[in-house]
């Protein structure tokens, strides 16, 4: 295989020549299902993906390097807020239509796919959704455009699970907030121009508030250290005294239902995401038993790889239904938090049973970066954990089937 390498910010990062030769799974025809806007929405963005995702993707992860000039590029193929009205520099597309931008993103790799749906569901969400006229119109089109990158601040040190015990706050100090407190575990946050930052008020009701860098008392420190979206920037937010002008809250909705809105359709993404992740596992693994040669004939020909193929493929189908049924559902505004869970924690469940046994086909390259199964299977072990963990969605579909909820 040739690589070529290309500087990015002072770090040389290499960029293989060998094509992406990805081939969607469509078992059931679903594409049937599709409109012709669809699948040309999939078309653009996969060969987005083989164009400048897949040739950097290896050596970003292995470095734990953001490709910050995928941001602008990401705008220009309308990948931030797709959903959003045109009005305000979104695509004004359907949640189908979201949903297969976020397959083919994370096909290539979830930390893109996280930076990618961060900006959109949960940092342009909240601004159309619950901000003023002013604020949409100051941040949406450059949200769009890839010109400002933003991030979301709920999870605390102390409070992941529950949010709702946030301690990050803000004082009304007359002519401007005074917000004090900390996030972690924020995806963009040390290249974020923007924070949408949920904290609570002297009442203890919870706000959204909009936070610019270059704010005195606001600094975003990199966490360092991670062995998952390792390409993705994940850092802190700290506010030490913060001057917030109160121009900056979001006055449309308080509350924890309005991060929980937003949280809604981040997990919807990720539930079509954690397919595409899927879906590129398999299809390594199915090409790579039919080219693998052992006992002088394909690997694939033998019984327990086709068992392993067969039943990725069938997981792989039936989540593919779930996606869409849940498409159609959000489009029709019908889809519940707990419907959404539902998909979430099954996407993310077969993905990683997937990439497990897609990384035992490839044998010992498998862990190799030759393959994108390890870094797939490391990237899902975060996003099996983030906005909202297995467990969690666990509950909250208990919760719905019984109507007894095992946390407050």
């Amino acid at each position: 295989m040739q690589v070529t390498s290309t500087q990015q910010n002072g770090l040389e990062i290499k960029r293989k020549t060998a094509p992406d030769r990805y081939e969607m799974p469509d078992f059931y025809q679903i594409d049937d299902l599709l409109t012709e806007e669809h699948k040309l929405i999939r078309s653009s963005i996969r060969d987005f993906v083989k164009r400048e995702i897949s040739p950097i993707i290896e050596d970003c992860c292995e470095k734990a390097y953001f490709p910050e000039s995928i941001v602008p590029k990401f705008g220009e193929i309308g990948a931030f807020g797709p959903t959003i009205p045109v009005e305000y520099g979104g695509g004004g597309l359907d949640y189908i239509s979201y949903g297969i931008i976020m397959q083919e993103i994370e096909r290539g790799d979830s930390g893109m796919r996280s930076t990618a749906s961060v900006q959109g569901s949960l940092v342009m969400y909240p601004i159309f959704k619950f901000g003023s006229e002013e604020q949409k119109k100051k941040y949406l089109p450059k949200l769009a455009s890839g010109e400002y990158l933003g991030c979301f601040g709920l999870t605390e040190p102390d409070f992941g699970s529950n949010p709702s015990g946030m301690v990050t706050n803000f004082k009304d100090m007359g002519d401007h907030y005074l917000l004090n407190g900390s996030k972690m575990w924020i995806s963009n946050s040390p290249k974020a121009d923007i924070a949408v930052v949920w904290a609570k008020s002297e009442a203890g009701r919870i706000h959204g508030l909009i936070v610019e860098r270059g704010m005195p008392g606001f600094t975003t420190p990199e966490t360092h250290g991670k062995w998952s979206l390792r390409a993705s920037a994940t850092g802190e937010l700290v506010f030490d005294n913060v001057k917030v002008p109160k121009s900056n809250l979001l006055p449309g909705k308080s509350g924890l239902g309005a991060p929980m809105m937003c949280l809604d359709s981040a997990r919807y993404g990720i539930a079509w995401g954690a397919l595409g992740a899927a879906m590129d596992c398999y299809d390594s693994a199915r090409r790579y038993a039919m080219e693998r040669i052992q006992f002088d004939k394909p690997i694939g020909s033998f019984q327990l790889i086709q068992k392993k193929l067969s039943e990725m493929l069938t997981e792989i189908t039936k989540a593919q239904l779930v996606c869409w049924r849940l498409g159609v559902m959000m489009n029709e505004g019908k889809a519940s938090t707990a419907q959404i869970s539902l998909a979430k924690r099954n996407s993310v469940a077969i993905a990683l049973e997937i990439a497990r046994e897609a990384r035992q086909i490839h044998g010992g390259m498998g862990i190799t970066g030759e393959y994108p199964i390890m870094r797939h299977m490391m990237n899902l072990e975060s996003v099996v954990t983030y906005e909202g963990t297995h467990d969690i969605h666990l509950l909250i579909l208990g919760a719905e089937i019984t109507g007894l909820a095992a946390f407050k």
